[in-house]
């Protein structure tokens, strides 16, 4: 069994909803060998029922306290591009493909998913992109990442300021 886990953050994010469980995603994902889907919808207002997907094993939910587990258990994860999703994701070293929401206005998610993708992080594309992006990506180019040290920056920030 091979799980993907799609996540839109507390967003709404219908369209990323609606093309990934589209038939040409769905079959897209079955031809890579992946049995089950999860969906994590958010604020939106598509939910889709299990028979959507004819192929996969769909599970959807709304919101849950901590969706870590969901992340430990998925072959692959498909996210929105908000910071905390992706380093959610990328912190627990799961292949990422980020779908940014290409009709936001001053689209900063876009900077980030450019940037990671650079770095060989993850894969990012747009809905309308989703599903040749998911027949064409090759996960094995994707590299670990490794989180920045929090503490060097606030000892920099110390000795800036005097305190040490």
């Amino acid at each position: 069994m091979k799980t993907v886990f799609v996540t839109v953050g507390t967003t709404s994010f219908d369209e990323l909803i609606v093309t990934l469980t589209s038939n040409e995603c769905v079959k897209a994902l079955i031809d890579r060998g992946y049995t089950d889907m999860v969906l994590q919808v958010g604020r939106g207002s598509v939910v889709p029922g299990p028979e959507i997907c004819s192929g996969l094993t769909l599970q959807v939910f709304r919101f849950k306290d901590s969706i870590s587990e969901d992340i430990r258990q998925a072959d692959l994860i498909i996210s929105h591009a908000g910071a905390g999703s992706c380093l959610e994701a990328l912190g627990a070293n799961k292949p990422l493909l980020v779908v940014v929401n290409d009709k936001l206005m001053d689209n900063h998610q876009l900077e980030l998913a450019k940037q990671l993708q650079a770095d060989s992080h993850l894969i990012y594309c747009t809905c309308s992109t989703l599903s040749q992006t998911l027949k064409d990506m090759d996960l094995s180019l994707l590299t670990t990442y490794t989180p920045g040290e929090p503490q060097n920056f606030a000892l920099f920030l110390d000795k800036a300021i005097g305190l040490v």
